[in-house]
């Protein structure tokens, strides 16, 4: 097994990472939707939104997996933001750094892999959307376009999520006002 280089902005990414306040949040529907959307057009048994921290990635958004994280060194989205271009693996087994990998050789079983960058507006890759079967495969031309544009759709979220919480803020606590007495 081969681990992924770090991505050469990887402090930037971090910080970036941090600040979309992402990590450890409750399910969000958007997301949800769009896993599951992806697992039904492309057929697979996995669709992850995966964000990946310093030493793990962890699952914004997950179809057909019941882990909520993983340790970074395995993880094939560490790989994947290295690059804009969407990362595909046709059949672990036969990929030198993955052939090892406990994903392959245990739960889940990767086979194939394809996983699209998801980048925030400043270009940093926060992690992926991708997808998983358990059987080889290559992406067509056209489901390269279609997780292509599933990813931009999650970028755009971030952004617009990121937008929305700095307009409406955190709630703020107001006091209960105190009933005035009857005047008799």
């Amino acid at each position: 097994m081969i681990a992924a280089p770090l991505p050469q902005d990887e402090a930037l990414r971090l910080l970036a990472l941090q600040g979309h306040k992402l990590l450890d949040t409750a399910p969000e529907a958007f997301f949800d939707h769009v896993v599951e959307l992806a697992a039904a057009h492309f057929k697979v048994p996995i669709a992850l939104v995966s964000l990946i921290d310093s030493d793990r990635q962890w699952f914004k958004a997950k179809c057909g997996l019941d882990a909520v994280e993983s340790c970074r060194e395995h993880a094939f989205c560490a790989h994947a933001i290295l690059d804009p271009e969407i990362f595909e693996v046709t059949d672990a087994r036969l990929d030198e750094r993955f052939h090892d990998n406990p994903f392959v050789t245990e739960a889940p079983h990767i086979r194939f892999y394809a996983g699209c960058p998801i980048a925030d507006d400043h270009g940093h890759y926060l992690g992926t959307l991708c997808i998983i079967d358990r059987e080889p495969r290559r992406l067509t031309e056209d489901e390269r376009t279609i997780l292509h544009l599933m990813a931009k759709l999650v970028s755009d979220h971030i952004q617009l999520r990121d937008l929305l919480n700095t307009l409406v803020g955190e709630p703020k606590s107001h006091p209960t006002p105190t009933p005035t007495p009857d005047p008799e």
